[in-house]
């Protein structure tokens, strides 16, 4: 597979609703898109950095630069035996996953329409649907957060997520408790605890959670050990997890019991999928978590979903709850039943709205041969 044209762009697409997190609120998406060319065939892939280096280091202006100046240059014109090639093709550069994967996915994408096949097959796919939650951000108030909550449910999501910080914590949980004794809920902490904070943690036991998501640094393994040994709910690892190594430690250390896979976070499908055979053979359930993609990267995140080990609803959620027009002909649904079907068509099993990213497209640059 020789890469003969990419297409570098920023799109700007603003949200229905704001999200807000333990470390900020977000209004409008920075997104960067790839396009992939070769033999008149095109591959897509979205890179999931967020705007600010709040949830780890990287950026839309990182990435941008790592992606522009230093992967693509050395990838256009090469020939390259399989996508899973990738990470060790440009292994010199240090770190920078998201950059890498959105390259790695979208060398995937590219390679799946040539064969006419559906990517998630060539990852090793094997669910013919997945099982869908959903994410729900810091509201102005309880009420607020119950409405949406019932909506979500009665969109029939199978996972509720929340989003917890301190002084929104142990009370927003037993209040979505009192209303809902029965749901599958999950809080999210973005990181925004310490040990310091074990009492006030554990008093979330008693609330049958099924994981309290990251609530101690985003680079942390060990001090997860320490805090998963005094609580009966599971911890589950997001930010911490950055590679198959990370996880591997993770797991010996007992930092948690759960394991968040986010594509871009750990650098595209080879290394998503080495986490995922690794949890897989210990009976470490995982899920797919979310990054306010586009449809582009909402796709391809239902073809790592997937994976026979991914057994818990993740946040690949409808189109709609985000964007009031998406990046694909065909926007992402989520039936009644609170999944979506995996696509069958070749690649990611959606189309890009090229007409609709154009309009949106703030800048891009094009690279081939001869113009690197």
């Amino acid at each position: 597979m020789k890469i003969e044209r990419v297409t570098l762009r920023e799109i700007s697409l603003p949200l229905i609703h704001y999200f807000e997190t333990s470390f900020g609120r977000t209004d409008v998406r920075r997104i960067l898109l790839l396009q992939f060319q070769t033999d008149g065939v095109s591959g897509w892939s979205e890179c999931t950095s967020p705007e600010g280096p709040y949830y780890s280091h990287e950026t839309v202006e990182t990435s941008w630069n790592v992606i522009e100046n230093f992967i693509l240059p050395y990838l256009i014109g090469k020939e390259l035996e399989h996508p899973s090639r990738l990470p060790r093709e440009i292994e010199q550069i240090r770190g920078h996953n998201m950059a890498k994967g959105a390259v790695e996915a979208g060398l995937w994408e590219l390679h799946a329409r040539l064969l006419a096949r559906p990517l998630h097959q060539l990852i090793g796919g094997t669910l013919a649907r997945i099982d869908c939650g959903v994410s729900i951000g810091i509201q102005e108030n309880i009420d607020i957060l119950l409405a949406k909550i019932e909506k979500e449910l009665s969109a029939g999501y199978r996972k509720i997520k929340v989003k917890i910080k301190p002084g929104w914590d142990v009370e927003v949980v037993r209040a979505i408790r009192r209303r809902y004794p029965e749901i599958p809920l999950m809080a999210d902490a973005n990181s925004a605890y310490t040990l310091k904070d074990v009492e006030l943690l554990r008093q979330l036991d008693e609330f049958d959670l099924l994981m309290i998501e990251q609530p101690l640094r985003y680079d942390d393994i060990f001090e997860h050990s320490q805090l998963q040994g005094s609580l009966r709910t599971p911890i589950c690892l997001d930010e911490s997890i950055k590679s198959y190594f990370d996880a591997k430690a993770a797991l010996t250390l007992g930092s948690c019991r759960v394991i968040n896979i986010k594509l871009g976070r750990v650098g595209g499908f080879a290394q998503a999928k080495r986490i995922h055979d690794l949890c897989f053979a210990q009976g470490i359930p995982v899920w797919c978590g979310g990054m306010l993609e586009s449809g582009v990267g909402r796709a391809h995140n239902i073809a790592l979903s997937s994976l026979p080990g991914f057994t818990i609803p993740g946040d690949v959620s409808a189109s709609k709850r985000y964007y009031r027009r998406d990046t694909t002909t065909r926007p992402v649904e989520v039936t009644a039943q609170g999944q979506i079907d995996v696509p069958q068509g070749p690649g990611m099993g959606f189309e890009p709205d090229t007409d609709f990213i154009e309009s949106v497209t703030t800048r891009s640059r094009e690279f081939k041969p001869g113009n690197r």
